[in-house]
């Protein structure tokens, strides 16, 4: 049992570093869309944007594994680059940056505007068009 106990105590002392240093990204994300940043203890988005589960790790999602092919140097370069490149990860008709600009998910089909992608592409020109998720 306590070998058990051991290797369990190795396991997490290992995996809260790599936790940890990935909460930036999802921070970077929060701050470069314009999200409703997290309250205290309450985390308002999920690592979904780029991920399959809710906590981050592999496997990625469809925009996730966009936003890894663009990662070469920060990852706020990397997630505009993603949505630079106009292309609907998921497949559910809307462009990832239409997705983003609306407040869905980029990387899940199930996730997608109540809008029309038309409707959201003139807000989004008369916002500033892609580069509004510029980084700063």
């Amino acid at each position: 049992m306590r070998k058990i106990g051991f290797w369990v105590l190795v396991w997490v002392v290992a995996a809260v570093p790599l936790v940890q240093a990935r909460g930036p990204y999802r921070l970077q994300a929060i701050a470069q869309f314009n999200l409703v940043a997290d309250s205290g203890d309450v985390r308002t988005v999920t690592c979904q944007y780029c991920h399959v589960g809710p906590n981050g790790g592999a496997p990625w999602n469809a925009f996730g594994n966009q936003v890894r092919a663009n990662f070469k140097g920060s990852i706020g370069e990397a997630l505009y680059e993603a949505l630079k490149a106009m292309k609907d990860s998921d497949g559910d008709g809307y462009i990832d940056v239409l997705e983003v600009f609306a407040g869905t998910l980029p990387g899940d089909p199930s996730s997608k505007p109540l809008v029309t992608a038309q409707f959201l592409m003139q807000n989004l020109e008369k916002a500033g068009g892609v580069d509004i998720y510029k980084p700063k």
